[in-house]
This record gives C-alpha cells, sequence and structure tokens, in this order.
C-alpha cells in the first residue's frame, strides 16, 4: 500500500499523470534507448516500438496498478502483473534492469509535466513505481526459481529437425535439443522466446506459442509470416521474414525456457477453446496436453479463419480431437466453400450462439483482441462467469489494464 503521506499525492496528481502517461511512456523510451541503446540488441522488441504497442502497453499498466493503489488497495491487480513477470522472464530480464527503467521513467514524468512535479509529487511516484517493480521482481524471481534457472541462463541451443509448411502463410519448426542437460517440461498453453540476429546485427526477440506436449527432446512452435502493408509505412515482420526465407532443417536456434501465464488447469470440468486465425496455437498446444494425458474432459473448440485453407494445424487438431473420448469441433470461414451442408462448418465471424456450449465451463480464448473482446462480450451476455475466462495476447497487452 501507498504511505500515508504519497496517497493523497498520488491520488491528487493521477488525473494529470493518467491523461499524460501515454506521452511519457513515449519520451520514457525514446530517452532510455538514446542512454541505453544497448536494450534494444537481445531483451526490446524493436517491432512493438516502432508500432507504439509498448508504449501503450506500459502505460496502461502504470495507470492501472496506480489507480488499483488509490482506489481499491486491498485487490491490486494480480493478473496484470502476472502476465508482465512471465514475459520479462522469458526475456531474461534482471533485477538491476529495474533501477535503469526507474532514472528514465522519472526523468520522463519531469519533461513532460515540468514544474508540476514538486519534489513531493515526485516522491510519491517514485514510491508507486518501486512498489509495482518490487512486486515484480518478486514473481519473477519465484519464475525463475522454478525452472531452476536465471536471467542468463534460460537460454538454450535447439536444432530444427523439422520444418513444415502447414498454410501459405503458416510453417511449424519441430526443434530437438542438442545437448543432455535437463529439460523443464512445457505447460499446455505456453510459449518460449527465440531470440536471432537480424541482418544488420541487432539480436531481436519473438514469443511463439508451443502447439504440442513435449516429448522429452523435441519442441514444437508455428510461426505465421507478418506481412506488411506499404502504403501504411509497416514494414514485413522481420523475424517471421527470417525464419520462413532462412531458417532450415540443421540450422540452430536460441530459445528460452517456457514461460506464460494463460495455463490450462486440469480439472474436470468442461473446457471450451475459442481460437481465431494464428491463435490457434496456444489452444493447439492445449489440446495435445490433453490427448497426452489420456483426459476424459468434454472439449468444445471453436475456431474462426478466412477460409479452410487459412485453418493452420489443422491436422494436428482435427487427429486430437477424434482421439478425445468427448471432444468436438466448431468452424466459422468468411469463405465456407462446400461447408453448406456441414453442421460443424459456419459462414461468416464466431458466434457462440451457433453452437450448444457445456455448462460450467472453463474458456481460454486467443486470437485478435477485437474477436476475442467480441466473444468474451458474448460469453459474459450468456451468463458465463468472468472469472472462468482467460485469454493470451500475442505482443503487448492492451486490453488487459483496461477491465482489471
Amino acid at each position: 500500500m501507498l504511505s500515508d503521506t504519497s496517497l493523497p499525492v498520488v491520488k491528487a496528481t493521477l488525473p494529470v499523470v493518467g491523461e499524460n502517461i501515454g506521452e511519457i511512456a513515449s519520451r520514457f523510451y525514446a530517452h532510455m534507448f538514446q542512454e541505453h541503446p544497448e536494450l534494444l540488441d537481445g531483451l526490446f522488441n524493436r517491432g512493438n516500438q516502432a508500432d507504439g504497442r509498448q508504449q501503450q502497453a506500459l502505460a496502461g499498466s502504470v495507470a492501472a496498478f496506480a489507480g488499483f493503489l488509490v482506489n481499491d488497495p486491498t485487490h491490486l491487480p494480480d493478473h496484470l502483473l502476472s502476465r508482465i513477470s512471465h514475459k520479462h522472464v522469458s526475456l531474461g530480464l534482471a533485477p538491476d534492469q529495474y533501477q535503469v527503467v526507474h532514472d528514465n521513467l522519472m526523468w520522463a514524468i519531469v519533461d513532460v509535466l515540468g514544474d508540476a512535479v514538486t519534489p513531493e509529487v515526485a516522491a510519491a511516484w517514485d514510491e508507486v513505481y518501486w512498489l509495482m517493480a518490487n512486486m515484480l521482481i518478486n514473481k519473477e524471481r519465484g519464475l525463475y526459481d522454478a525452472v531452476r534457472l536465471g536471467p542468463e541462463t534460460i537460454w538454450r541451443t535447439w536444432r530444427v529437425a523439422e520444418k513444415i509448411q502447414e498454410t501459405d502463410d503458416v510453417v511449424s519448426f519441430v526443434v530437438e535439443r542438442i545437448d543432455e542437460r535437463e529439460v523443464k517440461p512445457s505447460l499446455p498453453g505456453q510459449y518460449v522466446t527465440i531470440r536471432m540476429e537480424m541482418p544488420d546485427g541487432v539480436l531481436q526477440p519473438r514469443q511463439y506459442s508451443l502447439t504440442q506436449a513435449d516429448d522429452g527432446r523435441h519442441r514444437r512452435f508455428a510461426v505465421k509470416r507478418v506481412r506488411g502493408d506499404a502504403a501504411a509505412g509497416a514494414p514485413d515482420g522481420e523475424m517471421s521474414t527470417l525464419l520462413h526465407d532462412h531458417v532450415n532443417v540443421g540450422d540452430e536456434v536460441t530459445l528460452s525456457a517456457p514461460f506464460g501465464d494463460v495455463v490450462l488447469e486440469y480439472t474436470d470440468r468442461p473446457l471450451v477453446l475459442a481460437s481465431a486465425g494464428i491463435g490457434i496455437t496456444p489452444m493447439a498446444g492445449m489440446l495435445s496436453h490433453l490427448v497426452k494425458s489420456g483426459s476424459q474432459r468434454k472439449v468444445c473448440f471453436l475456431h474462426a479463419d478466412d477460409s479452410p485453407g487459412s485453418f493452420a494445424l489443422r491436422n494436428q487438431v482435427t487427429a486430437d480431437i477424434a482421439t478425445l473420448p468427448d471432444a468436438a469441433l466448431n468452424v466459422w470461414f468468411l469463405d465456407a466453400d462446400g461447408g453448406a451442408a456441414d453442421p460443424t462448418m459456419h459462414r461468416g465471424f464466431m458466434n457462440v450462439r451457433d453452437v450448444e456450449l457445456p455448462s460450467d465451463a472453463e474458456y481460454y480464448l486467443c486470437g485478435p483482441v477485437a474477436f476475442m473482446q467480441s466473444v468474451r462480450s458474448a460469453l459474459i451476455g450468456l451468463g458465463v462467469p468472468a472469472r472462468d475466462i482467460q485469454y493470451e495476447v500475442f505482443g503487448p497487452d492492451l486490453w488487459l489494464a483496461d477491465y482489471q
């Protein structure tokens, strides 16, 4: 909780800080990378910097945390902090780097708000920062300890054993370990970070969901080619282009240990997995774990895509559905030629009212944010408790802080 000294100051200044937090975040990152350009070499995703998503995510997280400190200090946003912590450890973030963030964030607050930042205001927001930072540091220490690794040892070299063209835009990579060191098994729904050297010599990280349960020697993930928009000035995705065009069987890649807070819980309750596009990847991973464990759960798998030809991992998912004793697949295609007679194939966007949902189910969502917002709203409208709906976002989570 905030101290009695800082609480009234933060409460009084929260509106103006909140109003300017986007600009503060933007100035913060620009200044930090100017002072510490090495942070863009292996730690920060410069694609997220270029399109502004990382700045928005930071702004929303800080504003949400400060709001809870002022308005509901007994219910801090643990889900928000957990999600951030998993991302941080998957990148090998070290505790001492929080001091670098602090110094540059406080600089940005003063730079944007000017004389309004009195010594009392600076001290109060300094307290906000370290309350949040220390909670994250403690969570991250626990995550590192759980896998018996640290910021410098989460990375491991793997060799590409298979490269599989799933669709025109999606490739699966199967990688195998090349030494006998113990491999911490992944949990259903987790991701790994891949760190690769770009053509300009800079290391860049990206997270990819694991699409199959581990067998002890191999891991599998799928990569969708990110196509740019020349008219909007958006380039092609540098990591996906590198992986699709230049990484082949026999090449070595560097992966982190698996992390991720959206993990399938092993219960007896019915399960609904809802995905769209490349959001199929963590859902396919969860389904694979269910098959491996011999699960008897009722599973309702819902997926939306442009067409049958763009449905990545379709063969794997349909085979796993057929293996489970009580599982069914329903799909929605914008282009569903020949599917009119199939009651499990629907036209248009996903509508959860098109299917009979099991009662007392747990729900997991993944796909574009607009898709997940629509499906989540529909489920809430049908009476599904919010606590039973989890979701995974690829990239910085711009949604979570909004509905905490």
